[in-house]
């Protein structure tokens, strides 16, 4: 097999292409930890600051993030307003695991690959050691048919009142356009396997709302993609004005009411923003303007 010369290894790896990580800035866990006070103050639980802050460090490339957002979440007592038992480590690594995982459809396969990867390798060995090693989603003949409905029905309840529309326009910007995102994206991945209990087990599972939320982080921290954080902060409002939020099978997310309102969204939008700026120590997103000019 052929070895890359010394000159290509080191184009591959010089500094202006960015090739590695992002650290996590000095301020992060602050701004972690007021960020999880405040959802508190607005009586927006764990589950839903720990989905849009994990799915911005994502985003952005920072591993580091996730396992502070581990540790922040794993001391932060549960809320008064929820009749769940306190959740434990590994709820918390699983939680953050699923929506790395959900991040594919938004953020391509590479980042999830290496920040759920170096996310494992922080746990504690007790956590590390009591996580799923069982997969969920592998498609068979008996189970594809309910899968793809599953996905399907999710896309109608995301794009509601436009999706045929839209899936006859992605169509014609390339004819399996719209059969990737339906079949790959919204059928194996961000819908949930019907049957399957959620890693971490019950109050862990990423369902309709808490996905819109992967999506509005992940689009909003990437920039360049307005249209589809449109869609998607009407996609969440829309999962409690069509009822999909309290469909059978779905979870409660405290908050998520007041997220899908017009409160909530600047709410969101405005903590993503925060997130991103001092994850990236004020350099913005990693995603969109790719490299920087070579000093």
């Amino acid at each position: 097999m052929s070895k890359l010369s010394e000159a290509v290894k080191a184009l591959i790896n010089a500094s202006h292409s960015k090739p590695g990580y992002t650290p996590s800035s000095p301020g992060v866990q602050t701004a972690l930890k007021r960020f999880a006070s405040d959802a508190a103050e607005k009586k927006v639980g764990l589950p839903a600051w720990v989905t849009l802050s994990t799915a911005v460090s994502a985003t952005l490339n920072c591993p580091e993030a996730m396992t502070q957002i581990f540790h922040i979440a794993n001391s932060t007592p549960s809320s008064s307003s929820s009749s769940s038992p306190p959740r434990t480590p590994v709820q918390n690594a699983e939680l953050i695991r699923e929506v790395g995982l959900k991040c594919i459809s938004f953020n391509g396969i590479p980042r999830s690959i290496n920040t759920l990867g170096a996310f494992r390798g922080s746990l504690p060995e007790d956590v590390g050691a009591a996580l799923s090693t069982s997969a969920t989603r592998e498609l068979t003949p008996e189970n594809l048919p309910a899968r793809k409905r599953d996905g399907l029905a999710l896309w109608d309840g995301v794009y509601a009142g436009f999706e045929r529309k839209l899936l006859a326009k992605l169509a014609r910007s390339h004819p399996d356009l719209p059969v990737h995102i339906l079949n790959g994206h919204y059928s194996n991945l961000l819908s949930n396997p019907r049957g399957a209990a959620p890693p971490g087990g019950a109050g862990n599972k990423v369902g309709r709302v808490l996905t819109s939320l992967v999506a509005i982080a992940c689009l909003r921290a990437q920039t360049g993609v307005g249209p589809q954080v449109v869609s998607h902060v009407f996609g969440l409002r829309k999962a409690y004005d069509n009822g999909d939020a309290h469909a059978a099978g779905e979870e409660p997310v405290e908050g998520g009411a007041w997220l899908a309102t017009e409160d909530g969204n600047i709410w969101i939008l405005e903590n993503i923003d925060r997130l991103v700026n001092v994850i990236s120590g004020g350099e913005g997103t990693t995603f969109a303007p790719g490299m920087r000019p070579k000093l």
